[in-house]
């Protein structure tokens, strides 16, 4: 009887894996261009495919991730409203680059260990482009 529930389980949970595969939960990051001077910067919305980072990465008009400036967990599935504390000042009209990194390749589950070009907690990238969206401090 306990291998039926254990196998019972097995089947529910993969059928609502493929279900959620089947339904297209395409990862992404909703934000708005917002007051950060509060030392925070906030996604209304993400979608990640598993746990892993919102990256907060400064950028410009080339467009091109820039130096982390803060970053905060997120969780598998759609997650509201995620806040990430800032880690150095950001000036009204910079730009901020807001990324889903994964939680792999690092020494530490659970510890943000992301550098520029690193492996490790690096960007998510389905279809090989990067899951972000782009803001401006006000």
């Amino acid at each position: 009887m306990k291998t039926l529930m254990s196998l019972t389980a097995v089947t529910i949970l993969a059928a609502g894996t493929a279900l959620a595969d089947d339904h297209g939960m395409k990862p992404m990051v909703k934000a708005s261009d917002q007051d950060v001077s509060n030392g925070v910067v906030s996604a209304e919305m993400i979608a990640a495919p598993k746990n892993g980072w919102l990256v907060v990465h400064r950028t410009d008009a080339e467009m091109k991730p820039g130096p982390v400036v803060g970053h905060a967990p997120i969780r598998e599935g759609e997650t509201m409203d995620v806040a990430a504390i800032l880690t150095e000042d950001v000036a009204a009209g910079d730009m901020l680059m807001l990324m889903v990194h994964a939680e792999d390749g690092g020494m530490e589950t659970g510890i943000f260990e992301y550098t520029l070009g690193a492996k490790e907690d690096g960007p998510i990238k389905p279809d090989g482009e990067l899951v972000m969206t782009v803001i401006t401090a006000q």
